[in-house]
């Protein structure tokens, strides 16, 4: 997985998202969303090449820290729940040859769950590849003007862009976070099983 990410960032397949750059504006429409739980978990995270060492409770704060950012902001009348696997980073060294241009990539995959329904809404993960965000100083990677911290917030913020543009589309095209006059499609009723931390987490 990581090896494809690094050669789609090579042919120019993959985009920077904007990160932490609209969070001083108003949301995004996400209808009725509110998130309950942001689960982020990272037990088998892949380094990969030409990378800096990142720890697992490294990866998982930052991931954790930029998604509540973003979405605390929304203030909807129903609970959903995010589970993040943090699958495999690469956070750009300095030092290797120029040529390489190495950049700094973050993969995680996403489960959504809907509170009342007690299910997930994504039947399957979903998987989120972003880079780090091009700008002054990243020309030749940002192995050279951040550190590993740096570059792990920068990743994770995209990620947390990433993720709400996800849910945006899903809104559009599938109804998530709409609120009908029978309720949310696919909301159960009051005995309806809810879904937990522990539960989020076992599904990943």
């Amino acid at each position: 997985m990581l090896r494809l990410a690094m050669m789609m960032c090579v042919m120019g397949l993959l985009t920077a998202c904007g990160g932490a750059k609209d969070l001083n504006e108003k949301p995004v429409p996400l209808g009725n969303f509110n998130l309950l739980h942001n689960v982020v978990v990272a037990p088998k995270a892949q380094k990969g090449p030409l990378s800096r060492d990142a720890t697992e409770e490294q990866l998982t704060t930052a991931v954790q820290k930029a998604i509540a950012q973003r979405f605390d902001r929304y203030e909807g009348d129903s609970n959903y729940h995010f589970g993040v696997s943090v699958e495999g980073y690469v956070l750009a060294a300095p030092g290797v040859p120029l040529v390489l241009s190495p950049k700094s990539i973050l993969i995680i995959n996403l489960t959504v769950w809907d509170d009342a329904a007690g299910k997930k809404l994504t039947d399957k993960p979903h998987t989120i590849t972003v880079l780090e965000t091009f700008g002054t100083g990243t020309v030749v990677g940002s192995g050279y003007t951040l550190s590993a911290e740096e570059q792990l917030e920068q990743l994770s913020a995209n990620v947390a862009k990433a993720i709400e543009r996800y849910l945006v589309k899903q809104m559009k095209e599938e109804g998530w976070f709409v609120t009908t006059g029978s309720g949310r499609p696919g909301a159960a009723g009051a005995d309806a099983p809810v879904a937990t931390p522990a539960t989020v987490v076992a599904a990943e």
